[in-house]
């Protein structure tokens, strides 16, 4: 399966954004998901499935638990193939950086703006 074919389901992804936030139990991630996306847990453990065996999910035996991490080598499969892409938002962001930045300075060179009206009377 093609890695955007396994980030193509917001099922997959938003569990991808629980285990970012670390290792986590299979019952913790079906909790989640089965509250947020109205979901069985046989369908969340396949979903999990789906991660792991496409590599985007480590699980590790602890007791009767599995424990559920990311593995961050296919997202940097992912980011390999998007950076051909960021010329078309990073010099925006870049542009909208620099217009912050001259904002910064210019309240910090004459304080807060006066209303239009008052800073050039007619």
């Amino acid at each position: 399966m093609h890695a955007f074919d396994v980030l193509g389901d917001p099922v997959r992804r938003r569990i991808l954004e629980l285990l970012a936030d670390g290792e986590q139990t299979a019952g913790a991630v079906s909790a989640v998901i089965r509250e947020e996306f109205g979901i069985s847990q046989p369908a969340v453990s396949q979903h999990l499935k789906v991660l792991r065996d496409n590599g985007f999910a480590t699980v590790r035996p602890e007791g009767a638990r599995r424990l559920y991490a990311v593995d961050p080598r296919p997202l940097r499969e992912v980011d390999g193939w998007l950076e051909h892409f960021r010329r078309f938002w990073t010099p925006p962001l870049a542009a909208l950086a620099t217009e912050l930045a001259r904002g910064r300075r210019e309240r910090r060179l004459h304080g807060p703006a006066d209303p239009p009206e008052e800073r050039n009377p007619q």
